[in-house]
């Protein structure tokens, strides 16, 4: 399904019918990274997923694709279907979104997770990370992505789940250099949401991986102690919905339903 949303088409799937939830994808990705998961979610629930700008069939706004932008267009999707407290499930960037969306309508929402994601902001130097790239993404932008993107698979991961990688590859490589370079910005830009986060008045899930190249799980585990935040540790990565599919859709399913 597509939205005209400031100009440019926003594109979502809708599927099923009862509780709403909300997919929003991470960098690279689009709303295909939840194919596996939406049927087994929407046999009880109204499942969404949205191309987030620049991404997917999404269209891009400008050079800066802000987490608030990004929350703009989701919420302009759930004014569309007329959707009312959705639990919002973020992987990665997907999940800065859902913060975003989340500091805007905190009484709104009736749930949010961070899959393989963080209410940290950036720091010094994944800043400058992100500034290289960019810079290099004007003269070398497939080598990048495909650096970028294979970087978040340990070398396990690599070789145990390399058709599922390729696949995702494929995707990520579907994506214009000012969607990368738009989203890449947002996100350096982003603000701390710690305490945001820590005092949402909902039901909130963080799930991390052991071996997750990006994030950091011992600071976040420590930032969330003695707190109603449930956290979830699986034994892999960044991407969860490759390297322990079976694991997040419990886990997923059972923080839906309780």
């Amino acid at each position: 399904m597509i939205l005209e949303h400031k100009g440019i088409l926003v594109f979502y799937t809708d599927q099923g019918i009862g509780k709403p939830i909300i997919l929003l994808h991470g960098f690279l990705e689009n709303s295909s990274m939840w194919n596996h998961l939406i049927p087994e979610i929407s046999k009880r629930h109204r499942v969404i997923a949205i191309d987030l700008l620049g991404h997917g069939q999404t269209g891009s706004l400008g050079y800066i694709h802000s987490m608030e932008l990004m929350a703009e267009a989701v919420e302009a999707v759930l004014n569309t279907l007329e959707i009312k407290n959705p639990i919002l499930i973020g992987h990665s960037m997907g999940g800065y979104v859902a913060l975003a969306f989340a500091e805007k309508h905190p009484l709104a929402i009736n749930g949010l997770c961070l899959m393989n994601s963080t209410f940290l902001a950036d720091d010094e130097e994944r800043k400058i990370l992100r500034t290289r790239a960019n810079n290099m993404a004007k003269t070398n932008f497939e080598n990048l992505v495909r650096m970028s993107f294979t970087n978040l698979f340990s070398p396990e991961s690599k070789e145990l789940y390399k058709t599922e990688l390729e696949a995702a590859l494929k995707d990520a490589l579907k994506t214009s250099i000012q969607g990368y370079m738009a989203a890449n910005e947002g996100m350096k830009t982003r603000k701390d949401k710690t305490d945001l986060f820590k005092n949402l008045p909902i039901k909130k899930l963080l799930i991390i991986g052991k071996k997750d190249p990006i994030l950091e799980a011992t600071t976040v585990k420590k930032l969330l102690e003695n707190t109603d935040v449930d956290i979830a540790e699986f034994s892999e990565g960044h991407m969860s919905h490759i390297e322990n599919k079976k694991d997040l859709a419990y886990k997923l399913l059972h923080f839906i339903e309780n």
